[in-house]
């Protein structure tokens, strides 16, 4: 079931967490932040929504960090009903694709509810005083990818948190699979 993620709550702060990544580091919101601030991604190894932009995420990513903003990825679906998304699995995408950020394991699924993540992907852009300043869609992507030359909306938001510590007023919410709760 696809869904759209909420209206970004400007000014939400960050939830503190510690969760693992796929190489058994532990990792918390400050070792994670940059000094321009912080992109959260919630995504998934299955949803064709994620399959789709996977590539642009690891660009874009990139980008996002050279700016002095930390990036980290949190795959917070119950692997036991979807196998794709196990730690092993993450692991293996995380160095198929040369994750420039960690992928974490939120294997409670506490990260994902403290953050009110609904889909994958679910964007979460925080200032350097982790206040929320985007929760919006990566570009015009759904199932498919977008053209090559579409928006990088996400890229353009980052670009203005990290100079102004602001993000843009107009965001188009993005859309994804639904988190796999457990039961």
């Amino acid at each position: 079931m696809a869904l759209n993620t909420p209206v970004c709550d400007f000014g939400w702060r960050a939830v503190d967490f510690e969760l693992e990544d796929t190489t058994g580091a532990r990792h918390s919101l400050d070792s994670l932040r940059g000094p321009k601030g912080l992109l959260l991604m919630f995504i998934c190894n299955h949803c064709p929504y994620v399959k789709a932009i996977i590539d642009r995420i690891c660009r874009d990513a990139r980008e996002v960090q050279s700016l002095g903003v930390g990036v980290a990825a949190i795959m917070s679906n119950d692997p036991s009903e979807y196998p794709e998304d196990s730690p092993e699995n993450m692991q293996k995408l995380a160095r198929q694709l040369n994750f420039s950020f960690p992928y974490l394991y939120d294997a409670t699924q506490k990260v994902a509810r403290s953050y009110a993540a609904v889909c994958t992907p679910d964007f979460f852009a925080f200032n350097d005083q982790l206040e929320l300043q985007y929760r919006g869609r990566l570009d015009a992507s759904g199932r498919m990818p977008a053209a090559a030359d579409a928006r990088r909306e996400l890229l353009e938001a980052m670009h203005m948190i990290a100079e102004t510590g602001q993000g843009p007023r107009e965001q188009t919410a993005s859309i994804g699979c639904s988190i796999k709760w457990r039961a």
